[in-house]
């Protein structure tokens, strides 16, 4: 398969170039410009389409098994790659968790069965998300796990994460944070704040995460462990995380994309398709977020894809479940608020997607387009303009606070292994 007149941005190697790029048996062959067809070989013009490493989400869930009411394998990777996706990593917060081989076995296996997509699962950093025993983390990563978290729920016992962080680190491999305090956030919806107030609704303060990032950053500088913090939603954050990062901390950082499209006042309701975790901060927060991507205090942009069901997300905001549907929606929301914006270049954007969730994960297979790699790409419409149709979504999750925008940008094709999957929606 030869594909023709792209315009390749790969992060990796700093390339940005109009060429031709050459798949053989799935591998990338040749890139270069004008390269003659071979007999037989196909040929797809791509004129004025972006191509670049397939996008990565290092942070989703898929529900399976014990919710797949919600979501299940099949239709979470369904979605994700009609996103554009061509890698994810799913949470461990299942029902049983992933904390064992034997669920994280059935997970690769059930994934296998569905795509080829890459599939590297996260693993719990506690048995059970109990926040008590340390999971059997060398049998975890001999049978697939990829890194460590309990997200969903914090680690709260600092001593118990001292004790992972140096066990997980000395295995090569990483904890992903959920930094919260559970006993500030006890009950809240929204963020606390001039909203909530209005709305007579329990609120979540900002403290709740910046005084977990900032107790957990202590644990990192005490043990020169190998951290990451998912879905940062505070300037307060950003800040201890910029100046960790300073001092020499080995972390790195990620949000995701409602924290820089969404603030608090979003919610004019009392509507639970705004209901997340962290919550949807203030526009001093987003504009902490957005200022953070730009100077690579925040390294990745993850989806948290979270899908509940229709039902649950009608029920009263006090009483529904926290999380949206992500991966659909990820890449237009970038494009139309940070790119088109000129708030970040492509480049920096799609860096954020692709090679840095690599590197932080070790994934050899993804995150670049090089010659003798697997071919594992996204096709980008960078100026398509459409309307978010969250009735389409290939997740289960038909709900979403970006159903009826109008974005500019989008991914037209998927490339996983040389084989190619046009985009639904």
């Amino acid at each position: 398969m030869l594909l023709k007149n792209v315009k390749l941005v790969n992060p990796k190697t700093n390339f940005e170039d109009i060429t031709d790029i050459r798949i053989s048996d799935g591998i990338i062959a040749e890139i270069a410009k004008n390269i003659n067809a071979n007999t037989n070989e196909e040929v797809i013009d791509l004129t004025g389409k972006i191509v670049t490493p397939g996008l990565i989400d290092m942070h989703c869930h898929l529900r399976e098994p014990g919710f797949n009411a919600k979501e299940t394998i099949k239709t979470g990777i369904a979605s994700a790659i009609n996103g554009g996706y061509t890698a994810i990593c799913p949470m461990a917060n299942t029902n049983p968790q992933v904390d064992n081989a034997t669920t994280l076995t059935y997970t690769i296996s059930k994934a296998k069965e569905e795509s080829e997509i890459g599939f590297y699962p996260i693993c719990a950093v506690t048995k059970g998300l109990g926040n008590e025993k340390l999971v059997n983390v060398s049998e975890l990563l001999n049978h697939g796990a990829i890194a460590f978290s309990d997200d969903g729920k914090p680690v709260e016992n600092m001593h118990l994460l001292r004790e992972a962080l140096k066990y997980i680190n000395s295995h090569n491999a990483i904890i992903i944070s959920h930094s919260e305090d559970s006993s500030l956030a006890n009950g809240g919806c929204i963020n606390e704040g001039k909203v909530s107030t209005r709305l007579g609704l329990k609120g979540i303060p900002d403290i709740t995460e910046s005084l977990a990032v900032a107790r957990e950053l202590e644990v990192v500088r005490s043990t020169n462990g190998r951290y990451h913090f998912a879905h940062i939603s505070t300037k307060r954050s950003i800040e201890l995380i910029r100046q960790a990062k300073k001092d020499g901390l080995n972390i790195t950082a990620e949000t995701a994309p409602h924290y820089f499209s969404l603030t608090e006042d979003d919610m004019v309701d009392y509507d639970a398709k705004y209901k997340v975790n962290p919550p949807l901060r203030t526009k001093e927060d987003l504009e902490a977020v957005i200022e953070a991507l730009k100077d690579g205090t925040l390294d990745v942009i993850a989806t948290d894809h979270a899908p509940h069901t229709v039902h649950e997300k009608q029920l009263p905001i006090q009483n529904a479940p926290m999380g949206i549907a992500g991966f659909e929606t990820a890449l237009g929301i970038t494009l139309t608020y940070l790119v088109h914006t000129g708030k970040l270049t492509l480049m920096e954007a799609i860096r954020k997607f692709t090679s840095a969730p690599a590197q932080i994960l070790n994934l050899k297979e993804q995150g670049t387009i090089e010659i003798g790699k697997k071919a594992n790409m996204t096709v980008i419409d960078l100026n398509e303009k459409w309307i978010v149709d969250a009735s389409k979504f290939k997740s289960k999750c038909r709900i979403s606070p970006f159903d009826k925008f109008e974005l500019k940008g989008k991914p037209i094709m998927t490339i996983i292994n040389g084989k190619i999957i046009n985009i639904g929606q």
